[in-house]
C-alpha cells in the first residue's frame, strides 16, 4: 500500500500588496500572510506608494487596503488594482459606499488574523468562479448593495 500525501494547495492570489498606515497591523500582517506562503510584494502606508507600485507594472494578484490613509484613501487604491486585474480587499473600521464598486469585499476591523486568511480565501474562491464554503466573521462581499 502506498502513503497518501497531503499537499497544501497553492493559492491562485499569491503575490500581495499590503496597504495600512498602523505599523503595528501593517507588520501583523505581513508577517502573517508571509508566514502563510503568500508572497509580500510590498508594505506601505500610503495610497500614493501603493499606487505607484501598482501602475509600474508590478505583478500583484491582491490588494489588501485600509480605507483611511494619511495622503488619500484606499478607494484610490483599489481603482488602480482593478485596472491591472488584482483583486482588492479592504480591512477597515467603516466601509464607504462607493467601496462596493471598485473592491471585492471588506474585513471589518478589529478581526482575528484567522479570519483574515479565511477572507482571503473566499476573495480567493470566488475569483476562480467557485461558491464560499464559508464566511469568516467580519467579511462582506460586495455585491450591489451590500456594503452599509
Amino acid at each position: 500500500m502506498g502513503s497518501m500525501l497531503f499537499a497544501r494547495k497553492k493559492p491562485v492570489l499569491q503575490r500581495v500588496l499590503i496597504v495600512e498606515d498602523e505599523p503595528v497591523t501593517a507588520f501583523d500582517t505581513q508577517h502573517l500572510l508571509s508566514h502563510e506562503g503568500y508572497g509580500v510584494v510590498a508594505t506601505t502606508d500610503t495610497a500614493a506608494s501603493a499606487v505607484a507600485l501598482i501602475e509600474s507594472g508590478a505583478t500583484i494578484d491582491l490588494v489588501v487596503a485600509d480605507i483611511c490613509l494619511a495622503d488619500g484613501t484606499g478607494l484610490e487604491v483599489a481603482r488602480a488594482a482593478r485596472a491591472r486585474q488584482a483583486r482588492t480587499l479592504f480591512v477597515t473600521t467603516k466601509c464607504p459606499p462607493e467601496a462596493q464598486d471598485v473592491a471585492d469585499g471588506w474585513l471589518a476591523k478589529p478581526y482575528r488574523q484567522r479570519d483574515l486568511l479565511a477572507a482571503i480565501g473566499v476573495i480567493e474562491q470566488v475569483s476562480k468562479g467557485d461558491r464560499p464554503q464559508r464566511m469568516p466573521r467580519g467579511l462582506t462581499l460586495f455585491e450591489p448593495g451590500a456594503c452599509p
